[in-house]
């Protein structure tokens, strides 16, 4: 019997660290998100679930939604919006040298 405790133990273990690692990735796509922002969230998320008990998923559900919402709430409008602009001529750039890139050459 405890064998079977201490196998899905781990396998809780293995969920929780796999939903906190979606989490984490997704919250740092988002625009605007640095490293600060990305350890409050995590830290909230830990915070919660050590005085529920409940896993994040329970609590939180889907991570990639999850992170959407925490980067709406921690990050400033503003900073998100600049870097999404950043982000944009960023991109642009880069299509515009790929496009020089595949111009053939003399």
């Amino acid at each position: 019997m405890a064998d079977k405790d201490q196998t899905a133990d781990a396998a809780g273990e293995r969920d929780r660290e796999r939903w906190l690692a979606r989490f984490q990735v997704r919250l740092a796509m988002q625009p605007g998100v640095d490293r600060p922002v990305v350890l409050q969230a995590v830290k909230e998320v830990m915070v919660h679930c050590a005085k529920t008990g409940e896993d994040p998923q329970t609590a939180f559900g889907d991570p990639d939604a999850c992170a959407v919402q925490a980067a709406a709430r921690l990050v400033p409008a503003d900073r998100a919006a600049h870097a999404r602009r950043r982000n944009a001529v960023v991109d642009r750039v880069s299509s515009v040298l790929k496009r020089v890139r595949d111009i053939p050459g003399p």
